[in-house]
């Protein structure tokens, strides 16, 4: 027992002298200014980045980070300093990950390789400058791809210039040209303005008035397709009919107009906690005449991220209701607002199957599946100008077309040959999806019953 109490009493010693030593250092170091002891502290490894489905996109193994997907995701992932996270998911999420957290993605890595893929083929093919695809799930907003080519790989991100390294699909500003005649199109069908089968007066050209000063100005507005001189509303979305776009709006309050642009997302902030993502542009309708008016209804003078334009034309695929997008697992965003009536929206998807159906089947159609959407090829804007030698080629749809599962957009920007929306980003999506139908084995449509 003696011995016992012996051995806690040289403890209690020990402890005690080793505290006072410590005390007495300390108040000699502020004193005198002693060198300080460096107490080693034992770091968390920093947290894993993870794809929808578990597979592992960035990892800290013996101290260093890396990337088993290699260039997979590059721009979204971002890349490591030293120490902390310098752009993309890395940055964003640096402290979750340093405190040794790991963040899922929503990204489904099959898809995004897939398009990753479409665009490294079909962009040096047409000699483009770049391109991007971005692709949510209708029903939730998940974001199951967000690529972007040239490719960047994070784990060797010294190597690549700064405009390699941009999350296209989130930060890329451009004026969406001919795909957003279907959103006007539906806005126009809600407000019972039109129906599918109003009829326009199409000459291939035609002058719209605008305010010069007190004076009326007048400026010719061209269709590109030869169609003919009186056209419904669903062929003025299949021949991409600006004329008819003209008419349409002619009876459209701005604001009423303004304020449907506005519900899918143009103008807005993209409704996405913590990742940045940019606004994008649409001038307010107190400043619109009938030009501007005219031009907006088929996408000019308004800009938007491809990940926006995916928004709004998921409106159309969720059946008239916008969805905030998701990116990170387990997090919830803001909610969800009403758009267009239900019926609205499926009238609109009916017309945009058969714009591919009558109009490109080859280009953006899948034998045996209905597919929805509209092609685009707007003047990219160069130095506050249109330019007549750059191109944004541009396609924006979903699928299955009677029941979407996925709405997607692709855009190339700068292709010197075949850059009309139909010869190059169609494709792309038709590609993307073929290889998701696929997989998913989604079953064709029936055929129609032809024998009544």
């Amino acid at each position: 027992m003696e011995v016992k109490i012996r051995r806690r009493s040289r403890v209690v010693l020990a402890s005690s002298l080793s505290a006072l030593s410590l005390l007495v250092y300390a108040y000699a170091q502020m004193q005198m200014r002693l060198p300080k002891v460096n107490v080693a502290v034992e770091a968390s490894e920093r947290g894993a980045i993870y794809a929808g489905d578990g597979s592992v996109l960035a990892q800290t193994l013996d101290g260093k980070r890396t990337y088993p997907q290699g260039q997979l995701a590059g721009q979204l992932l971002g890349m490591m300093g030293t120490d902390k996270g310098l752009e993309g998911i890395e940055q964003t999420y640096n402290a979750t990950l340093a405190s040794g957290e790991d963040v899922e993605l929503t990204i489904d890595p099959t898809m995004q390789a897939t398009a990753e893929a479409m665009l490294a083929k079909y962009v040096p093919e047409h000699q483009a400058e770049f391109g991007s695809v971005v692709a949510i799930e209708t029903k939730t907003g998940r974001v199951l791809v967000s690529a972007t080519y040239p490719p960047f790989e994070p784990g060797r991100w010294r190597e690549f210039p700064s405009e390699v390294r941009r999350n296209r699909p989130f930060t890329d500003l451009f004026e969406p040209g001919s795909t957003v005649k279907a959103l006007t199109v539906a806005a126009a069908l809600n407000d019972h303005l039109i129906t599918p089968d109003t009829t326009y007066s199409t000459p291939m050209t035609r002058p719209v008035p605008y305010q010069v000063g007190k004076r009326v100005a007048y400026k010719i507005i061209h269709d590109a397709v030869e169609h003919p001189g009186v056209l419904d509303t669903r062929h003025v979305l299949r021949y991409s009919s600006n004329v008819g776009m003209s008419h349409i709006v002619e009876r459209f309050p701005k604001q009423a107009m303004f304020n449907y642009f506005q519900g899918y997302g143009f103008g807005q902030e993209v409704p996405l906690p913590d990742v940045f993502a940019q606004t994008g542009f649409m001038r307010n309708w107190k400043a619109w005449d009938a030009l501007v008016q005219t031009n907006i209804s088929f996408g000019q003078g308004v800009s938007c991220t491809p990940l926006q334009l995916a928004l709004a034309y998921n409106v159309l695929a969720n059946d008239g209701e916008y969805l905030p997008p998701r990116l990170i697992a387990g997090r919830s965003g803001p909610r969800p607002h009403r758009v267009l009536a239900k019926s609205t929206a499926r009238v609109t998807r009916e017309m945009l199957q058969a714009v591919i159906e009558e109009g490109i089947p080859r280009a953006a159609g899948i034998q045996g599946y209905k597919m929805g959407g509209k092609t685009g090829t707007a003047q990219a804007v160069v130095d506050g100008r249109y330019s007549h030698e750059l191109y944004d080629s541009v396609f924006a749809g979903f699928f299955p077309a009677d029941a979407p599962k996925v709405t997607m957009v692709v855009m190339v920007h700068g292709a010197k040959t075949k850059y009309h929306g139909s010869q190059l980003a169609a494709p792309i999506y038709r590609d993307v999806a073929a290889e998701a139908i696929s997989r998913w084995a989604l079953p064709p449509a029936p055929e129609p019953d032809t024998t009544r």
